[in-house]
Formats: structure tokens, C-alpha cells, sequence
């Protein structure tokens, strides 16, 4: 006989299998891990959520998270503003962060060019990145997209476009293995990317 659960709880492991890398036993496990807290325990993690719901949003200028219209990086004084680190995601960003190695600002795409995902360049944030070069006193431009397919068209359509602006554009090295994503490399294989950067033309 199928086991049913009852109404509550089967929403509750209905919603958490909606994240991304969740699956049915995952969700099920997180579920009896709410269960099993305490009342204030379960209302802090709402809360909690909506919380970030509710604060968190994009940074105005290069589009990282935060509860400013500003975010920290942008507002450092002591960060290289004249080079813009291209990334696909905030989880990028982040990795490349974790480096502790780049000391530059960045601007965030929010995604790569795929047309058979339906994305196309106006779907992304290179116009605004576009509007930041001719405005910024920018002397590099580090592309640090995915190094798969999407990541690379991406970084050559990028490259066409800034090139003529006289501004020097670099791509990450491969250090980076073909077909993975920046927020599973480790610290060390991201700096060796950064430090190994190429022109592009």
C-alpha cells in the first residue's frame, strides 16, 4: 500500500524539492529535520526567509546581492574599480571571491548566451555592462564565463563588443576544466585561472 503523508507535510516536502539539487529523500529529510525542531527554531527559519526575501536585492551597479542599493565591493575604496570581472552568476562571484586573489569589481550577466535555452544577448545585462565601459574609466575587462559551450560564445560576442572600445579584454585561463562551472572549482584552480588570463581578440 502507498504510504500518504498527511496534508501539512507533504506541502512542506512539496516546496523544499522545488530547490535546485533537491530531491524526493532530501526533501523529505529536511522536512522531519523541521518537524523535529522546535516551534522557534522552525519560526526563525521563515522568518529567516523571508527576511532575504524581502532585503536582499541587486546591486544598481554591477548586480551583486545585497541589502544596499550598493554593495560592498562597488563601494570599496580599496578595490581596482578601472577592471571589471565578467561573470555569468552571483555564485561566480562568490567563488572567485573565495580566491581572496582578484582585487578588481564586477559586473554579473546573469547568465550566458544559449538559443536553444532561448537566451539571447538582450536577455542578458550586456547592455547595461556596455553603458559601464563607455562611462568608467575601465582599462581591463576580465571575461570569466563557464568554460563550456554557452560560456565561450558568450565571451566571444563580449570580446567583438568591447574590442573596439580600445579597452584590453582577457579571459580567464584553463585552469578551469572544459564543461564545469566556477562554483566547484577550489581557490586554488580559480587563481591559477585569474593569474593565467589571456587577451582576447
Amino acid at each position: 500500500m502507498y504510504f500518504k503523508y498527511t496534508k501539512p507535510l507533504a506541502k512542506l516536502i512539496e516546496e523544499f524539492s522545488k530547490m535546485p539539487g533537491i530531491g524526493p529523500k532530501s526533501a523529505q529529510r529536511l522536512a522531519f529535520y523541521v518537524l523535529k525542531n522546535s516551534r522557534e527554531n522552525a519560526r526563525n527559519l521563515a522568518n529567516a526567509i523571508i527576511e532575504a526575501k524581502e532585503k536582499v536585492k541587486n546591486c544598481s551597479i554591477c548586480g551583486n546581492i545585497t541589502d544596499q542599493d550598493i554593495c560592498e565591493i562597488c563601494t570599496n575604496k580599496e578595490r581596482d574599480k578601472s577592471v571589471i570581472c565578467v561573470v555569468e552568476g552571483v555564485n561566480d562571484l562568490i567563488a572567485l571571491e573565495r580566491t581572496g586573489e582578484y582585487q578588481g569589481v564586477y559586473h554579473i550577466l546573469e547568465g550566458a548566451i544559449s538559443p536553444l535555452d532561448g537566451i539571447e544577448p538582450e536577455n542578458l545585462k550586456i547592455e547595461f555592462l556596455m553603458r559601464r565601459l563607455k562611462t568608467e574609466k575601465i582599462r581591463e575587462v576580465i571575461i570569466a564565463t563557464n568554460p563550456n559551450i554557452e560560456g565561450e560564445v558568450t565571451a566571444s560576442y563580449l570580446a567583438k563588443l568591447i574590442n573596439p572600445l580600445k579597452i584590453k579584454v582577457t579571459r580567464i585561463a584553463y585552469g578551469v576544466p572544459i564543461g564545469g562551472s566556477l562554483e566547484f572549482a577550489d581557490e586554488v584552480t580559480l587563481t591559477q585561472a585569474l593569474l593565467g588570463r589571456q587577451e582576447v581578440k
